[in-house]
């Protein structure tokens, strides 16, 4: 009955459709309890009605909130693709400063502390993730290619690496390579430390995204390829990784966004890096929100430089793709 009603007015539910979507949002803006103090700061002389008449404030408010949305969804669905993405952004980029600009942010002491923050912790920050990264995709490779093997001995060990470093939480193997090696007569370093935690850790994650990406290249091509005369290395290396690269980058480079996001986490051994830096600088003037939200647009920033840079590494490998 319904969809015999949608099909012979095609027009009035579409427009029944907007509507009742139009309802649900301003029911649920309204559950949330959004202020209406915006309004008082556009209209000032209806200050008075809305501190009288809160839920109804409360109602007008979600209404013209989903109003203003809905107005935005249809504007923007006149623009190409292109202008839907930037205008998005501009949108998006524009709400969230807002959001931050709501806190009653230092700017000043922002512009004071920012300079220290990147040149002394992205620095740090860069310096161990792009080591840990290196090392981590050469112990991925290892790997992957110990849990292919026939050999029960590799694989057991391959398996046994995997198994250990994705089970334990990167803060507590931070603490025990930390911690634990000077406990059997080795120091080491605090950045260091950090490094072959990050490492071992990205590393058996990886392993399972580089052996995902060596199985999904079909048999026959290693078999051409001991036709032609290649050995196992040559073909590894020549045919079927250059093949599963295609597979491998965008996992791969999700894996190194989150590597450099976790790297964080090892400021609790004292490594100056841009959380800690953060955290310090933030306490000497009680501005911690100020801090953490520079530190966390720096991650943002540096994470999308790792996005453009997957695109780039995606759309060389995924050129033989293009139709």
């Amino acid at each position: 009955m319904l969809g015999r009603l949608i099909l012979s007015y095609p027009e009035a539910s579409r427009r029944a459709a907007g509507l009742l979507i139009l309802a649900l949002v301003t029911f649920a803006l309204y559950q949330l309890d959004i202020s209406s103090a915006w309004i008082s700061r556009l209209l000032p002389s209806a200050e008075a009605w809305l501190g009288e008449n809160p839920a109804t404030s409360r109602l007008v408010s979600a209404l013209l909130i989903a109003l203003i949305v809905a107005a935005n969804w249809k504007a923007l669905r006149q623009l190409s693709r292109t202008q839907q993405i930037v205008a998005v952004w501009v949108e998006l980029f524009v709400l969230l400063m807002l959001f931050f600009y709501s806190f009653d942010l230092s700017f000043a002491f922002i512009a004071k502390k920012i300079g220290f923050l990147v040149t002394q912790g992205v620095v740090t920050t860069l310096y161990i993730s792009a080591i840990s990264i290196a090392i981590a995709t050469a112990i991925a490779l290892v790997g992957a290619i110990g849990k292919l093997s026939n050999n029960g001995v590799i694989y057991g060990l391959a398996t046994f690496y995997t198994s250990l470093f994705r089970g334990l939480p990167l803060l507590m193997q931070i603490y025990i390579i930390y911690l634990g090696l000077p406990q059997v007569g080795y120091v080491i370093g605090a950045v260091p430390a950090g490094i072959l935690a990050l490492s071992l850790c990205y590393g058996a994650y990886m392993t399972e995204i580089f052996r995902a990406g060596i199985e999904s290249i079909p048999r026959g091509q290693s078999e051409g390829a001991a036709a032609l005369g290649l050995n196992p290395s040559q073909t590894m290396a020549l045919v079927i990784l250059p093949q599963a690269m295609r597979v491998i980058i965008p996992p791969t480079g999700n894996q190194f966004i989150a590597m450099l996001k976790d790297s964080s986490l090892v400021s609790v051994v004292g490594v100056w890096e841009i959380m800690y830096l953060a955290r310090t600088q933030g306490q000497t003037e009680f501005r911690h929100i100020e801090m953490l939200i520079t530190a966390s647009m720096i991650y943002w920033i540096l994470s999308i430089c790792l996005e453009y840079g997957q695109s780039l590494i995606e759309e060389r490998f995924g050129r033989s793709n293009v139709r």
